[in-house]
């Protein structure tokens, strides 16, 4: 798998249910995903189900958050395992970022992206060899 973007949960909520006061971030995340060649993982698609039906003012319907996961089924997944917990763990450590973020810049690392898109991290600060940049500044 070699992907030049890894794109985080919140991109992905965003350009499906980002109405209202956030509808330019959802432009720039459909942008996103149209132009990238990105990938994802499976922690993001659990996370991006979970928000997008239960956490957010305006909730999916089960069906369309799964309508939106088949969709994003074309691109490549990096699945979970052991393997990316453990190495996970140690980013969590040697970043000074959540499990979950550590999780995701794993997961990015894991993919070849050097661009992980994300609002949850510091933009411009390099994690190994991915660079975090926040799409929406």
């Amino acid at each position: 798998m070699n992907v030049e973007s890894f794109l985080d949960t919140n991109i992905l909520v965003y350009a499906a249910a980002g109405h209202g006061h956030a509808e330019e971030k959802r432009r720039r995340a459909l942008q996103l995903m149209e132009s990238e060649n990105f990938g994802l993982s499976a922690q993001i698609l659990q996370e991006f189900y979970v928000t997008v039906v239960r956490k957010i003012a305006v909730p999916l319907t089960p069906a369309k958050a799964l309508e939106w996961i088949e969709a994003l089924e074309q691109f490549p997944c990096v699945s979970l395992d052991s393997g990316l917990v453990k190495t996970a763990a140690l980013l969590s450590v040697r970043y000074k970022v959540s499990y979950w973020d550590a999780a995701v810049i794993a997961a990015a690392e894991a993919s070849g992206a050097t661009t992980l898109y994300t609002e949850e991290l510091n933009s411009g600060q390099r994690y190994g060899n991915v660079y975090a940049q926040n799409p929406f500044l």
